[in-house]
């Protein structure tokens, strides 16, 4: 019976786990947003780890057979984060992280002021040195294209029978 309860208290800290790992991810998907594609993999990966976690928690602790009292723990532990903990935690975390990245910010656009990188005031635009540098960028970046493409034909040709 011992053994039963110390299991149950393992499923149900592994659901506050898994819900707090998910946390930390939903936390990072407000801080730097990104699109539904890395999102996937995002999630992918997640479940992945979290199936992971899960299996090694049953094959310790219970010689890998499925015990219902430890999925409805886990679920108990994952519920009772998710209403008392987790909407605290994203929205102070993301908030407070976004704060610093913006400050963060800051002090790199005032680092690199004197490059021409950082705006001036309202509708005056990127300074001299700025333009120049993005116009010599996009040669460059149209010189290699052009090179390649070449190259790509060249090698097609020597390919054809």
């Amino acid at each position: 019976m011992a053994g039963e309860n110390q299991f149950l208290l393992h499923s149900f800290i592994m659901g506050v786990f898994i819900t707090y790992v998910y946390d930390l991810l939903r936390i990072f998907r407000r801080v730097v947003p990104h699109g539904t594609f890395l999102i996937s993999v995002e999630d992918l990966a997640f479940w992945i780890y979290s199936g992971t976690k899960v299996f090694l928690l049953m094959y310790h602790e219970s010689d890998g057979t499925l015990r219902w009292f430890a999925v409805m723990g886990a679920m108990a532990g994952m519920f009772l984060y998710r209403k008392l903990i987790s909407p605290l935690f994203v929205k102070y975390m993301s908030a407070i992280l976004n704060w610093l990245l913006e400050g963060f910010l800051k002090v790199l656009r005032w680092l690199f002021r004197p490059f021409g990188y950082a705006c001036g005031k309202a509708g005056r635009g990127l300074h001299r040195t700025g333009g120049r540098l993005r116009r010599l960028s996009g040669r460059v970046k149209r010189r290699i294209k052009n090179r390649l493409t070449i190259s790509l034909k060249v090698l097609k040709i020597n390919l054809k029978p």
